[in-house]
């Protein structure tokens, strides 16, 4: 799709703007909570999210196994329409073969998502020229957003000639670069920059571990001996799925100081305070095993989510997490909205 026929999330994604990846709500029976599920797309939509990234690593790719992944997108795509007029950048996580992330582009398509975010862990071993083939097939059914995940939890590694190619791409219209590493995310932004597409394609950070500082910096690349600035436009991620109204709040202060130029030494410190807070609750102490459980109980202690549960029984907190996780809401309530969450609880949970 041109710029020109761009839908109005399509717009605000290439503008840049604040994405939380969607939970999946559970009950003790480790099956869809619909309630809930509208629930926590109504508290993302009121926090000021522009717009909800669903079928993704947070919402667990496991949703495809279980045969919840059409009804999952379909009840964030018809709550977000029914909950606010506003434009919302809706992004339907894409997984597996190119059979069926083709598939699931359709699926999006059809029920009106904007982009596909694109998961290429199932294809990870193919060649290079595999791997490109595979994102043009799908590029071809959706506009499509690449995904530098990081290796911990089913990313591979992908250089700089990848994101290059991957670049040259008609229809990829963003990035998210998450590999949690400086070195790779340099990788991302040298493809970006040989291929001459720091002006068509929108880089989103997912680096969870340095939100605020990938927000306001810029990175200086070399082309034909000449510097070329890119900068991260948004943010699509899980860390964002709790505590959401406040991560609005310091998303656009953040985009503020970096469009005016001037950032203030307290802004540059809320990088290791947000950073500390996602050590509790992805679990970095165990190596991201308790990831999602760990959005879950933040979700759950605010009333949003009955439990941590996950699709996998094996999967939940880890060793010490809980405790974890109680000292950074200590430490930092301020970051924390559980006063805007107990204020609006009772309305969003409404059927």
């Amino acid at each position: 799709m041109t710029k020109d026929g761009d839908t109005p999330g399509l717009k605000l994604l290439r503008a840049g703007t604040a994405i939380p990846a969607h939970p999946l709500a559970l009950d003790a029976r480790r099956t869809l909570d619909e309630r809930r599920q509208r629930a926590l797309s109504r508290y993302y939509v009121d926090a000021g999210a522009g717009g909800l990234a669903v079928g993704v690593h947070t919402t667990q790719f496991e949703i495809r196994q279980a045969g919840l992944y059409d009804r999952v997108l379909e009840i964030a795509a018809e709550t977000a329409r029914q909950w606010s007029d506003r434009p919302l950048a809706m992004v339907a996580g894409l997984a597996g073969d190119t059979e069926q992330a083709m598939s699931e582009a359709k699926t999006a398509v059809s029920l009106g998502y904007d982009a596909g975010l694109l998961s290429l862990a199932a294809v990870s071993s193919r060649s290079a020229d595999g791997i490109i083939e595979h994102c043009a097939a799908v590029a071809s059914q959706i506009p499509l957003i690449g995904f530098y995940l990081q290796p911990a939890v089913g990313g591979a590694h992908l250089d700089a000639d990848f994101w290059t190619r991957f670049c040259a791409l008609p229809n990829v219209i963003a990035i998210k670069v998450a590999p949690f590493n400086r070195y790779r995310t340099l990788d991302v932004m040298r493809g970006l920059v040989e291929a001459g597409a720091e002006d068509r394609i929108t880089l989103y950070t997912g680096n969870d571990d340095h939100i605020v500082l990938d927000l306001l910096l810029p990175f200086h690349m070399m082309r034909e001996g000449a510097p070329v600035t890119v900068r991260f436009k948004g943010g699509l991620l899980g860390h964002w799925s709790v505590w959401t109204q406040k991560a609005m709040q310091l998303y656009r202060h953040c985009r503020a100081a970096a469009e005016a130029g001037a950032i203030p030494q307290d802004l540059l410190a809320l990088d290791s305070r947000v950073t500390e807070s996602n050590a509790a609750f992805f679990d970095v102490e165990n190596d991201f095993a308790g990831c999602i459980a760990g959005c879950h109980e933040v979700l759950r202690r605010q009333g949003l989510l009955e439990g941590v549960w996950c699709l996998d029984p094996e999967e939940g907190l880890g060793p010490g997490q809980r405790q974890r996780i109680d000292r950074v809401l200590r430490d930092h309530p301020d970051l924390a909205d559980d006063a805007f969450v107990a204020a609006n609880l009772e309305r969003w949970l409404e059927t």
